[in-house]
């Protein structure tokens, strides 16, 4: 045995990773790690920090086609300190992509993050005075190459969508059904009235499902993550939010809401792209508004961006 050979701090450990092989070589586009469990602290609407679970993916690009890999090693422990040591901001991210950088000086050009986690905002009933929780996905990311950096956001909503032209469908039955049953012109309120509130009368109900806003932003400088902004942006957009606390009545006024807010995938994507245009903190965007039919088993989906030269485009 040799001596002092398990003592870390006289031993010289092979880094096969910075060997020359003739034919493992070559510039990588991206090299790194994703989906690394890891906290991250998270300043919540009412200032308050809390500590979350997320999923994060660290890289780097590999300029040198003369090395063969990155220290994959030192882009964890970089994250790790930067996360756990102040809430998520674009300049936190910032900091830590610099030191991606720095660490890779002699390798790297490029480094990206991304961050998933889940968003816990407690939302109030339509009607009633009961509130509940929602889990809404979020993703933050980053890129920095030299000096240029910048820094997206991006949300999932869920919504109901009720069909406009199930909805005319539904009225011309509905229609018809009461010339069947009301032949004469003397008709009388009161019957009519009870005609409404019965199963004949109302024979026929348009279809609605359950939709996916999914929204990606670019931020102007300055700015920090504006997530429960953006969710609240989203939902007031479309009007129909799903729900969480839900008694009869705010059943009901759920029930009018999707009434009043009938909603082709087009009509959503439109009301999404009016309001995000509106926002100034908003450089660029990327929506997509999928309904879940219950009519068919496939979605209807539409895109939409901000439509800027150089910038997002619907399937990039």
């Amino acid at each position: 045995m040799i001596s002092g050979s398990n003592d870390p701090r006289r031993r010289v450990m092979p880094d096969v990773a910075i060997e020359a092989h003739p034919d493992r070589v070559g510039a990588l586009d991206r090299i790194g790690m994703a989906d690394i469990e890891m906290p991250v602290l998270l300043a919540g609407p009412d200032g308050q920090v809390q500590r979350v679970s997320a999923r994060v993916g660290a890289f780097v690009d590999l300029a040198r086609d003369d090395r063969r890999g990155i220290h994959m090693s030192r882009l964890y422990l970089h994250a790790d300190r930067h996360l756990s040591a102040e809430p998520l901001t674009p300049a936190a991210l910032r900091r830590m992509l610099r030191d991606f950088l720095d660490s890779h000086a002699d390798l790297s050009s490029e480094a990206m993050v991304s961050i998933r986690f889940d968003q816990l905002l407690r939302r109030p009933a339509l009607a009633s005075a009961n509130s509940g929780w929602r889990s809404y996905p979020v993703e933050v990311a980053g890129r920095m190459k030299g000096s240029d950096f910048h820094a997206e956001l991006t949300i999932d909503v869920q919504y109901s969508s009720t069909c406009p032209a199930s909805a005319a469908l539904a009225r011309q039955l509905i229609q018809e059904r009461f010339a069947l049953d009301f032949t004469t012109t003397d008709v009388q309120r009161d019957a009519v009235l009870a005609w409404l509130g019965s199963e004949e009368g109302i024979l026929a109900t348009p279809h609605s499902q359950r939709s996916t806003a999914r929204v990606r932003v670019k931020l102007a400088p300055g700015f920090d993550f504006p997530t429960a902004d953006l969710i609240d942006l989203v939902e007031d957009a479309l009007q129909t939010p799903v729900q969480t606390a839900v008694k009869r009545e705010d059943e009901q006024a759920f029930a009018l809401r999707n009434g009043q807010n009938l909603m082709f995938c087009e009509d959503a994507a439109r009301r999404l792209r009016q309001a995000l245009d509106a926002d100034e903190r908003i450089t660029d965007f990327w929506l997509r508004a999928a309904h879940h039919e219950s009519l068919h088993p496939h979605d209807a989906v539409a895109y939409a961006t901000k439509g800027i030269p150089g910038g997002y485009r619907a399937f990039s």
